[in-house]
């Protein structure tokens, strides 16, 4: 229990790992979808970063989505080690968390539906675990980098608390900011469940819907 104690604690400046100067080889295509992971992005295409819970899981539910989605990636954010490995990451010294980077045609997949696939993946009143893995890695956290879909993010995020209250859910402990830099992950966690369908997978709900969205509908329906 001490051991996972300090993992959920962010590290002191001091312990924090050096990291390196050059990003880490990773894949260069999609493996579901044959598009170029690192862009270019179509004309239009915004971007955002989800961390909730093991990348692997929560990737799969935002490729998943279908039409609008243009790509998904894992990798590492809201931490200070440059260019981390994911030894390193879950290692609890570098403050970054596994997230899922998200470039989509909001004219086709707004905005709204990805936060209702966001909160309704994962328990975002657990503070630093999802589940059974605990860590400063699984934490849930929305980067934006439009600061702009900063206040649709809080109401989203105070219309599922008022949700997940009533049925007696705690707080939410979910972490919303500007997206600081983007590490991509190592090539073979990209796009894990789709290499590896009987792949491990920690991602739960908790059953309560988000009170958001459009109704748009996803590429499995």
């Amino acid at each position: 229990m001490l051991l996972f104690r300090k993992r959920a604690e962010m590290p002191s400046p001091d312990r924090i790992l050096p990291g390196r100067p050059t990003p880490l080889p990773t894949a260069e295509r999609h493996f579901v979808n044959g598009r170029p992971l690192k862009g270019p992005y179509p004309e239009g295409t915004e971007t955002v970063i989800f961390g909730l819970g093991c990348f692997w899981g929560a990737e799969r539910k935002f490729w998943q989505l279908g039409d609008g989605i243009w790509v998904t990636a894992v990798g590492y954010a809201a931490g200070t080690t440059p260019n981390p490995t994911y030894e390193e990451v879950c290692s609890g010294l570098t403050g970054h968390n596994e997230v899922v980077l998200v470039a989509y045609d909001p004219a086709v997949m707004p905005f709204g539906r990805l936060l209702q696939t966001f909160w309704e993946s994962h328990d975002p009143t657990q503070g630093m675990r999802q589940g059974n893995d605990v860590g400063t890695q699984y934490r849930s956290g929305v980067y934006l980098t439009d600061p702009q879909r900063r206040a649709e993010a809080e109401a989203s995020r105070d219309a599922y608390a008022a949700a997940l209250a009533a049925q007696g859910y705690g707080p939410i402990t979910t972490e919303i900011r500007d997206a600081g830099p983007f590490y991509f992950a190592e090539d073979y966690h990209q796009q894990y469940l789709a290499k590896n369908p009987g792949g491990y997978c920690g991602l739960g709900g908790t059953g309560v819907a988000c009170p958001i969205g459009t109704g748009v509908r996803s590429a499995a329906e």
